[in-house]
Formats: structure tokens, C-alpha cells, sequence
């Protein structure tokens, strides 16, 4: 199906436990690394480039049980092994990976569990925590793991280039757009400071090579004091990322007025922005923001760029003679892929567009099968009842035009 729609570029994760499943072993699993051959195989005989995330989420649980994942700095070793492993072993078949999916995402404090397998502290259940509610050891190892990501990321760079010199790396970085919700200076600096520690910080590690400046007075005020270990920031300098990737659904409203603050904001954060509608989930629909949002990164870090994840979660109805009507999803999808093109006539080097999720997946934000993101429809509710068969919804056909005209038919 995704050859019918013409797709030019996979993006895609090796899962890290199916090549060493607790990831400490010595020798890599057999069937794993046959699995992933055939996907790549079939790939090049449909002419599809894989684009391939090695940490999407998830890690093998033994390392979060016996060292607390990326808080434990012996955790950048087993990864590189695993890198090293998946790279020589699909040297010829893919040759565009991404190291840490959302990296950014361990600034936040949900980030702990989800993107560092760090166990949550015992007192404390697993909720969108605010930044107040969390505890400066929370912090601390946080961030520590996040540099730990860094430097395996920087290793990992080097290790690719040093397989296969067609190899290229990227970032790839929740974009967290934040508006100042209004011209009161206070809200300005608010948003510029969110933007910073939501966006800035992981880009400017990994595409400049450096700690941003900004980033000494967060660690200082935050009483966050990293261990840096002797070749790490050699290492961090060495190993820049090729390009930069990113997601982006919708963007955020930062605001320093304490009764606007009461409201709930996109995704639990910030304030609801008057100006844009928001979907059935309460994410705010902001197409314009996918184009300023790409002359800012631009202007920033001067790489080439690709949008990686974009999509609208949606409740789907399965017509009587099976049809899907989803111009909802057309809707939506259209408008940003003008927001892009807007872009590129800025002259932002665009390099690749990855919607989310191709196919209908369990939503990562909500658990559920309900909220569907898919050009192709699984039978499968949330209560797992259904055949796993697969059906065109009308957005298949649409972007299989958009494809083929290389985005001049939207």
C-alpha cells in the first residue's frame, strides 16, 4: 500500500530489543537482525529510502531495571554497540538514520520515563508533571541522562560517517512553537525562554556542537550540575548531526497572567490561543506556524530540514460499503504542506516530509486506536476487538496525487 501511494521515503524505528533484548549482551539476536533485512529489502524492491529512528521511545527494560536507562552514563556504550551493530549490518540498505526520536522531549518532566527509561520517583505517579511539581533530583538526573543521549548521539555520528560515508545522520526534535500570547514584555521573555529549553537547547547541542550559552543560567538557577566526563564535549563538537528533523502538529501559547494560566493550553501546557481552532483532542490547528517555525530553524542552524511527523488525530467513521471520508485529515494536511512550500520560497532547504502515522497506530499522547491518524484504516477499536484488516481511507488517494506531482496537486 505504501508503494501504491507512490511513497519516495519511509520513516521507520528499529526496535533496540529485537537486536539485543536486554541490551547488554555480547552477541546481537539472530532473528532480529533477519527481520530487519527483510523490511529493507522489500523497501529497495518498492524503491522506497528507509528513513531509520534507532531510539523511538523505548529501550531494552532490563536496562531501565538494573542501570535506570540514560541516568546511567554506561548506557551511551550499550547503544553505540547496537548503532554499530544495525549500521554494518544494513551498510547498502539504508543510509538516513535519526539517533534519538524527540530528544528534546527529556527537558520536559514527563520526559523521564518516556524518553529516558528512568523510573518514576516512588512518592510521585506518572502524570504530566508540571515543572513546580517535580524535585530538583528528578531534574538533575534528567538532564544528565539528556547528556548522556548527547554524547551517544555524538558518537553515533562518527561511528556512521566512519561505516559508510553516504550515511547521514540527523536530530530529530519535538517542535514546541510557543507564541507570547500577547505584547507584554513579560510574556515575550516567557516565550523566548520556552522556546529555548523546548527547542533550542537539543538543536544547538547537536547541530552547533555546543551548550548554548542560555543554557548555564537554567542548570544554575535549577541547581542542575552535570557530569561531564573528560572527551565528552570533544566528542559532542565532532559529531554534529547532517540535517535536522523535527515534529509538528500545532504550536502553544505562553502566557504570565495567573488567571489565564488556570486554563488548560495545548497538550496540559501554556494557554489556549484565541486565534486558531483546536481537534477533538484539543490540539490547536496552526498551519502558519509550520512555516514560521521552518525560517526560524533555518535561520538558526542553516542544515538542510525535514518535518518528519505531522498529522491530525482524528475519530474516523467506516461508511456502509467501507469507504472512510476523512477530509478533515485533507484538510488539515493540505494547509501545511502550503505552509511548506511557503517556506522553501523563503528559501528554507526543505529536504523531506514524513507524515504521522502513514497507518493507524495506538496514539503514544492517549493509548487508544480511536484517535487515528492514518492514510490507511486498521480494523482494530480500542478494546483490541477487530480483524487487523487494512482499508484506503479517502486521504490515501489524495496524497497519493500529491506524491505523484511531487506536491503541485494539493
Amino acid at each position: 500500500m505504501f508503494a501504491e501511494m507512490g511513497f519516495k521515503v519511509f520513516r521507520m524505528s528499529i526496535a533496540w530489543t529485537r537486536i539485543f533484548p536486554d541490551g547488554d549482551e555480547e552477541q546481537p539476536n539472530h532473528a532480529g537482525i533477519e527481520h530487519y533485512h527483510k523490511v529493507f529489502e522489500t523497501c529497495k524492491k518498492y524503491g522506497i529510502e528507509p528513513l531509520v529512528t534507532l531510539s523511538h521511545y523505548e529501550m531494552p527494560y532490563h536496562l531501565v531495571k538494573e542501570y535506570n536507562g540514560w541516568a546511567n552514563r554506561k548506557t551511551i556504550d550499550f547503544f553505540t554497540k547496537y548503532c554499530q551493530t544495525v549500521m554494518a549490518e544494513y551498510k547498502g540498505l539504508v543510509k538516513y538514520w535519526l539517533t534519538f526520536n524527540e530528544i528534546n522531549v527529556l527537558a520536559t518532566p514527563f520526559g523521564g520515563l518516556v524518553a529516558g527509561g528512568i523510573l518514576p520517583e516512588a512518592d510521585k505517579p506518572l502524570v504530566f508533571a508540571s515543572f513546580e511539581k517535580e524535585s530538583q533530583q528528578a531534574q538533575q538526573m534528567r538532564f544528565q541522562a539528556l547528556h548522556h543521549q548527547f554524547v551517544a548521539s555524538a558518537k553515533v555520528v562518527q561511528l556512521a560517517h566512519a561505516i559508510d560515508p553516504e550515511n547521514k545522520v540527523g536530530c530529530m526534535i519535538a517542535g514546541m512553537l510557543q507564541y507570547p500570547y500577547s505584547p507584554n514584555p513579560a510574556d515575550i521573555l516567557e516565550a523566548q525562554k520556552s522556546m529555548r529549553l523546548g527547542n533550542y537547547l537539543c538543536g544547538d547541542v547537536m547541530v552547533r556542537g555546543e551548550y548554548p550559552a542560555f543554557s548555564r543560567r537554567y542548570f544554575s538557577e535549577k541547581g542542575i550540575s552535570l557530569e561531564i566526563a573528560k572527551g565528552d564535549l570533544e566528542a559532542i563538537q565532532k559529531g554534529k548531526v547532517d540535517f535536522y528533523s523535527f515534529s509538528y502538529y500545532s504550536s502553544g501559547c505562553v502566557s504570565t497572567d495567573p488567571e489565564l494560566l488556570k486554563q488548560a493550553g495545548n497538550m496540559l501546557f501554556g494557554v489556549p490561543n484565541p486565534y486558531l481552532k483546536a481537534s477533538e483532542w484539543g490540539w490547536t490547528i496552526d498551519p502558519q506556524g509550520l512555516r514560521f517555525f521552518l525560517n526560524e530553524l533555518y535561520d538558526r542552524y542553516q542544515v538542510p530540514l525535514m518535518v518528519v511527523e505531522n498529522g491530525l488525530g482524528a475519530v474516523d467513521k467506516v461508511e456502509a460499503d467501507g469507504s472512510i471520508h476523512d477530509s478533515y485529515r485533507i484538510k488539515y494536511m493540505r494547509q501545511h504542506v502550503i505552509a511548506m512550500r511557503e517556506a522553501l520560497e523563503d528559501g528554507v532547504k526543505l529536504r523531506g516530509y514524513t507524515p504521522w502515522g502513514c497507518i493507524d497506530l495506538v496514539s503514544a499522547s492517549t493509548g487508544e486506536m480511536e484517535k487515528r491518524y492514518g492514510f490507511i484504516y486498521v480494523d482494530k477499536d480500542n478494546e483490541g476487538k477487530g480483524t487487523l484488516s487494512r482499508s484506503r481511507k479517502d486521504s490515501f488517494f489524495w496524497y497519493k496525487k500529491l506524491i505523484a506531482s511531487n506536491g503541485a496537486e494539493y
